[in-house]
């Protein structure tokens, strides 16, 4: 996805450890790791990339970039 400049099109970085590898169940919900809100998908790719590869030694540790701007307006693309 490529955002338009100048355009804010905010996501939300967040992550924690899964219950088990086939599902988005995670293991405590008081330990996510709120990374942070992004104004572009870029910004906020930079921030998962580094998470996710800071947790590579934890198999059940997942990141998640969410597209926030979809969710608070559903007819922007």
């Amino acid at each position: 996805m490529t955002d338009q400049p100048g355009k804010q099109l905010l996501h939300l970085v967040f992550g924690g450890e899964l219950t088990n590898l086939d599902s988005v169940d995670f293991r405590d919900l008081s330990k996510l790791d709120i990374v942070g809100i992004y104004p572009n998908y870029a910004t906020a790719h930079a921030a998962w990339k580094a998470k996710a590869q800071a947790s590579v030694d934890n198999a059940h540790m997942r990141y998640f970039i969410v597209h926030l701007h979809r969710l608070l307006d559903p007819q922007q693309s």
